[in-house]
């Protein structure tokens, strides 16, 4: 498979990037966080995402979708990074979507993902770090089930129509088997959420159910054997939050290269001292290996690879380191300027640190794959 988008895709590249630019850019966040807003992004501009056909990339075209697959989502996650949109599109139309696929919960939600109306949360997180292990308890109660525990770092979690929840109906809490996924509603009696700021302004909660009783529908997958749907969530999902790092890595070095083009220093152009150059130069490389290992990792998750969980993890890696040194390099360059919130570049570093933590961090996947090696 060749390392590049096709015809149709770069075409899809522009239109993203144009629509994305004109209607979501760093201004757009800005006035989001300057008004408080309680959502965290704009739901009229998430139904204008739905008009543009986005939220249905990966929704099958018999579920009303465009039936396209994650290089195509990629493309999108890559201009929301680049413009620093805030959006659920990764949690719901892309991680959510991906864990619905082939259940009968799709019926109910796929619609309203398609409209717009519907934004997704994915609660899976326990602890400060991601794969700490799911304890969350899933208690046979009636024809249903009882959840009782709490999830971490849920994005849009307080404002979601659905909420996907990875609790325990069996074994403990390391245990790849006993898993349950669940598609709980947000009127579920029991489930409370506390909305926090996190460092790029976006809201993500502290979710806690106190006994939510939900029916054996809800169940995504089979009983215990939700570990299925969950792989196919989180190879999603760090994949997309890949893709969404190349496009901030990407802004961030635009605003640089800019930047240095611009500023004078002893009536010279700071973009010609050679030292700089080189810096410039070398990042300019690693974005573009990152970006050869994202790319790659979306074609084999198209093709139903078993070489996707691999290249993900390695995808997911290296754009978190890629993408860190390009929002050093830019607040480095920039000198102390860039931490002034009058500059955008330090908005860049605060959503490429969380963007790293997401579905796990550089180490976090390095350490997979040295197990899969037998390290």
């Amino acid at each position: 498979m060749p390392l590049y988008l096709n015809e149709e895709q770069t075409m899809l590249a522009d239109t993203t990037k144009d629509f994305v630019g004109e209607n979501a850019s760093v201004k757009h966040l800005r006035e989001l966080r300057d008004s408080n807003n309680p959502d965290g992004f704009s739901r009229d501009l998430w139904k204008q995402f739905a008009e543009m056909g986005f939220t249905g990339i990966l929704i099958g075209e018999d579920d009303g979708g465009l039936g396209l697959g994650h290089v195509e989502a990629g493309v999108v996650l890559e201009e929301i990074g680049r413009n620093l949109t805030p959006s659920p599109f990764l949690s719901t139309a892309v991680a959510a979507v991906e864990a619905l696929k082939g259940s009968a919960r799709r019926e109910r939600w796929f619609p309203g993902i398609l409209s717009g109306e519907t934004v997704a949360a994915i609660a899976i997180d326990e602890k400060a770090k991601h794969g700490t292990g799911i304890a969350m308890r899933a208690e046979r109660s009636g024809n249903g089930f009882k959840l009782s525990g709490s999830k971490q770092f849920v994005g849009h979690g307080h404002v979601a129509d659905l909420i996907l929840v990875a609790a325990r109906t069996a074994g403990s809490a390391n245990d790849e088997d006993g898993i349950t996924m669940f598609a709980v509603p947000k009127d579920a009696a029991g489930m409370t959420a506390e909305a926090e700021r996190l460092a790029d302004s976006s809201l993500a909660a502290r979710m806690t159910f106190d006994g939510v009783e939900v029916d054996a529908d809800a169940v995504i997958g089979d009983v215990d054997r939700g570990s299925v749907a969950l792989k196919s969530l989180l190879a999603a999902g760090r994949t997309g939050a890949s893709a969404g790092m190349l496009g901030v890595g990407a802004g961030a070095m635009g605003l640089t290269v800019e930047y240095l083009k611009e500023r004078k220093q002893f009536g010279t152009r700071i973009g010609s001292f050679q030292a700089l150059q080189h810096r410039a130069a070398h990042l300019y490389c690693e974005m573009e290996v990152a970006r050869a290992a994202v790319l790659k990792a979306q074609q084999l998750l198209d093709a139903g690879s078993q070489a996707a969980d691999h290249a993900v993890s390695i995808a997911k890696a290296m754009t978190g380191l890629a993408t860190t040194l390009a929002v050093q390099e830019g607040i480095q360059m920039h000198g102390g300027i860039g931490m002034t919130d009058e500059y955008d570049i330090g908005f860049y570093m605060k959503r490429a640190r969380v963007l790293a933590e997401l579905f796990g961090d550089a180490n976090y996947h390095a350490n997979l794959l040295a197990e899969a090696a037998g390290y």
